[in-house]
């Protein structure tokens, strides 16, 4: 069934950029040679602020990304984006859940969950973050902590068509540490397993799981060999032009 999952490369370039750092990047990636959109799906997310910027100006074949969204329709909600507004906008993807925000500004996974079923009922796709800390890790507790997550997410929703479940161990995120293949493959199986046994067998031979935490072009093709692991949304290597080298890690399926 792996190859019926279409390989799945998100860029998630958080807070940073400049007008002219941003325009580099998208000249950088305009320039790379990948392969097709038949054999993978590039989605790059820039800040709110730049996102119409990227997407006048990247190829057609990537798309955009949201990094973030409010949990209902527009409002008094100052400093927040709806998902009106980025449907408006023609933003395609949302990245929700992910460790940062959980961490930082103390998003709980009722919210995350909320958030989720949100933006799928105003017409976006959504990247869902999954992931343990150290701490969890070191106490053996990885897969309750995934579970519950994912349930949270799971409870919320009717379709699953326009989701894309990304694992992300905290741990390896910005931190130059990396879940060895064995690791990920591990963490992908027992999701995969969880949504056979508490969603559908159709959903989760469809669903995609992607790998997030210190991807790069040296470990991409081990990471993408591993049969569960569907693509990465990579943080920090999506601003340089090694991304053009885990894009084209997805032939490491088509040839597999």
């Amino acid at each position: 069934m792996a190859n019926s999952r279409k390989f799945f490369v998100g860029g998630n370039w958080k807070c940073n950029g400049t007008t002219e750092g941003v325009k580099k990047i998208v000249s950088m990636l305009n320039n790379g040679v990948v392969p097709s959109q038949d054999v993978v799906e590039v989605v790059v997310s820039p800040s709110f602020v730049y996102l119409d910027t990227v997407k006048s100006s990247l190829r057609s074949d990537f798309h955009v990304a949201a990094q973030n969204c409010w949990v209902n329709k527009g409002g008094a909600f100052t400093g927040e984006v709806s998902a009106e507004m980025l449907a408006n906008l023609e933003i395609p993807w949302v990245i929700l859940g992910h460790s940062e925000r959980r961490a930082l500004l103390n998003e709980s996974e009722e919210f995350v969950g909320d958030k989720v079923a949100y933006a799928l009922a105003r017409g976006l796709k959504v990247i869902a973050c999954v992931g343990e800390t150290l701490e969890q890790r070191e106490s053996g507790s990885t897969m309750d902590v995934v579970a519950a997550q994912t349930k949270t997410i799971a409870e919320r929703l009717l379709n699953w068509t326009n989701v894309v479940l990304a694992y992300e161990p905290v741990w390896a995120i910005g931190t130059g540490k990396v879940a060895s293949p064995a690791q990920a493959q591990e963490v992908h199986y027992e999701l995969r397993k969880w949504l056979q046994e508490n969603v559908s067998a159709e959903i989760a031979a469809t669903t995609r799981i992607i790998y997030g935490g210190s991807v790069s072009g040296a470990n991409c093709k081990e990471l993408a060999g591993q049969p569960d692991v569907d693509g990465f949304l990579v943080g920090g290597a999506s601003l340089k032009p090694e991304f053009i080298e885990i894009i084209k890690s997805a032939t490491v399926k088509k040839s597999g």
